[in-house]
């Protein structure tokens, strides 16, 4: 099966991560194997502890470092300033049915193949979406716009969780065909 991607955009605080999170329980009870991936702008972000045992393998010249527990495997590749492409960071995502991307606004703008979920908060938001994204798959978030020339519709993530994971599910049927 083809992978589906789907990037979820939005203003800071709109409701991103809720939206994923909501689509992601629901796809899963569907028996799909979704992936996650979030934009972190911050410059000098990193998950790793200052002097725990994974930030002194790296600080020591290891380029990846595996953390592994009972219930989880964390890889840390440390790329010093690299920009990642989005065929780099989707690899890493391999096995996945469906994944979602986080942000990455500039990545995936015009990306033909990756479909928008966008979370907006006000008209604004709707007339800017409009402009930026292509292909937009559904608007949702807090502010429930009446049209306002949307290439998409709206559908609250809370009432309305399933009937977006329709559409997903739609996407992800149409994309093991071709």
């Amino acid at each position: 099966m083809r992978q589906t991607v789907i990037a979820v955009v939005g203003g800071k605080k709109s409701g991103k991560t809720t939206t994923i999170e909501v689509l992601t329980r629901e796809l899963v009870n569907r028996g799909y194997r979704v992936a996650t991936v979030k934009h972190i702008p911050e410059p000098n972000f990193t998950i790793d502890k200052e002097r725990k045992d994974t930030w002194r393998y790296a600080h020591s010249g290891a380029q990846t470092v595996i953390a592994a527990s009972a219930d989880e495997i964390a890889t840390i590749e440390k790329v010093h300033g690299k920009n990642f492409s989005l065929e780099e960071i989707l690899r890493r995502s391999r096995g996945s049915d469906i994944v979602f991307l986080e942000g990455f606004r500039q990545l995936v703008a015009k990306a033909r193949g990756i479909y928008k979920i966008v979370v907006v908060k006000s008209a604004d938001d709707v007339a800017e979406a409009v402009e930026t994204f292509e292909p937009i798959l559904v608007f949702t978030g807090p502010y429930a716009p009446e049209r306002l020339g949307m290439k998409g519709p709206y559908f609250d993530i809370f009432k309305d969780a399933k009937k977006i994971a329709d559409l997903i599910e739609k996407l992800v049927i149409k994309e093991a065909v071709t």
